[in-house]
């Protein structure tokens, strides 16, 4: 099992959940977060008075799957998110030891 984690710009969610959704995954969790990169943030005019915003926001998508899925998930995450400027974003991929549903007690690819 691997666990897909993905940084992406907020106005691509739904076009990633789609995009998951069509290479048949069923479960996402998506936290709001707040980050900067090579971007580094930008300058911002307020009132007259000149400020940095060095957090942009950007939402993280987690997906965990089996091994045989994980490359289509990526490839899905990665069409789906790509503007081709800077600031797209990064997945992350880690390997899964073990999940288990708790409603169930089930464990392995059958918890997913």
């Amino acid at each position: 099992m691997k666990k897909i984690e993905a940084i992406v710009k907020p106005f691509k969610l739904d076009e990633v959940k789609e995009a998951l959704q069509e290479v048949g995954l069923q479960g996402i969790t998506v936290t709001e977060a707040k980050g900067f990169g090579r971007q580094k943030g930008h300058t911002e005019l307020y009132r007259g008075a000149e400020y940095v915003v060095d957090f942009l926001p950007k939402v993280k998508i987690e997906v965990v799957c089996s091994d045989e899925q994980a490359e289509k998930a990526i490839e899905a995450i990665r069409n789906a998110a790509q503007t081709g400027r800077i600031g797209d974003g990064k997945i992350f991929v880690y390997p899964i030891e073990q999940a288990i549903r708790i409603r169930t007690g089930e464990s392995g690819d059958d918890a997913l």
